[in-house]
């Protein structure tokens, strides 16, 4: 594997509404393979666009991602940016009108993609594919429904509106985070069910998806009748059970590093260095940390470091699989900018079909 085609497994994000000179000096550092940007990155649409357009001068092959499901989790609200309805609102269309909460997602789906991809942003991590089960609060409306059935199908279905719009997809939190009340971003929540209730309900739509889903990000969450460890730190969750017996091929994303469930592991908190190449030995594609660039970064410079020795040391070899599946994640096609965007048919009408929630 050649320099230019190492394997970049590393997301960070920037400071602000511009590139800093330590924003451009990590960005090209060949291990970070994207940026996911927060609230804080975004001014207006003409500053969105002006920032991705420097990052991707920078580097053509960096995914720049967002969280953007729709609800409560939507980053960029003004300047022209439709309010996307929670995925609740999708599950409960469902239950009156089947056939109309289909179309309504697939227009969700491409309403989110165009908006995003118009301002230069390459990828969502959505959408959701937890059971509503009416205890998680930090799930909660973001679900789609309790019925992993309901939550497949209207699943694919904003999966359909993302493709339309030339972007991939990212369900998550595998095997499923809606059984627990714990928030992981504070604290390391614990379900006791076993593996055959898990896979038998909040992991149906892990299977029903294959071949449609292009991206999957585990839980923080343990799962102790199965491993010991948080599923985005097992390799049984993510090797046997995901890439094995449920046959997914895509790209495996860890979530936040900077949670507090992300670094404990096996009883000790680990270094952010650490963390991440424990995500990558265990089956992640792709280690995700964020807001560490506000104020000096030097948690992003200490894990370029850590990672620039763990390669030269043999600790963490790159790999080709990896890098396949994160390029995989870039967009199709060329984006239509904001003012064609507005004009085109295929937007309004899935616009229209939002106005019918």
């Amino acid at each position: 594997m050649t320099e230019n085609s190492l394997h970049a497994p590393l997301i960070i994000d920037v400071a602000g509404v511009e590139l800093t000179a330590a924003d451009l000096r990590r960005l090209a550092d060949p291990r970070v393979g994207g940026v996911i940007h927060f609230a804080r990155n975004w001014q207006d649409r003409d500053r969105m666009c002006a920032l991705n357009a420097e990052i991707k001068a920078l580097r053509p092959d960096l995914l720049i991602c967002v969280d953007h499901e729709g609800g409560r989790v939507q980053r960029f609200r003004t300047d022209g940016f439709t309010r996307l309805p929670s995925m609740r609102a999708l599950g409960t269309l469902w239950m009156s009108d089947p056939l109309r909460a289909t179309q309504a997602a697939v227009g969700c789906g491409r309403v989110l993609a165009g908006e995003l991809r118009a301002c230069g942003v390459d990828f969502s991590f959505a959408p959701v594919l937890d059971l509503d089960y009416g205890e998680s609060s930090v799930i909660g409306d973001r679900s789609f429904h309790r019925d992993p059935r309901v939550v497949a199908l209207l699943a694919r279905s904003v999966m359909h509106g993302l493709l339309q719009a030339g972007m991939a997809n990212c369900g998550k939190h595998f095997p499923g985070h809606g059984f627990v009340k714990a928030d992981s971003h504070v604290a390391v929540p614990v379900d006791r069910r076993s593996l055959k209730a898990i896979l038998g309900e909040d992991a149906r739509p892990y299977d029903w998806l294959d071949g449609t889903l292009a991206a999957v990000m585990p839980a923080h969450v343990i799962y102790p009748k199965v491993d010991a460890r948080p599923a985005g730190f097992s390799s049984r969750w993510l090797q046997a059970i995901l890439r094995g017996r449920l046959g997914f091929d895509g790209a495996v994303f860890s979530d936040d590093l900077s949670m507090e469930a992300a670094r404990r592991i096996d009883g000790r908190l680990l270094s952010y260095t650490d963390a991440a190449l424990a995500a990558l030995d265990a089956g992640c594609d792709l280690a995700l940390l964020c807001n560490q660039s506000v104020g000096d970064g030097a948690v992003l410079d200490e894990l370029l470091a850590g990672f620039e020795d763990a390669h030269r040391s043999g600790r963490w070899q790159p790999s080709a699989d990896g890098e396949r599946r994160r390029r995989s994640l870039l967009p199709r096609g060329p984006a239509l900018d904001w003012t064609a965007l507005q004009a085109s048919n295929a937007h309004r009408r899935a616009l229209a079909l939002l106005e019918r929630l």
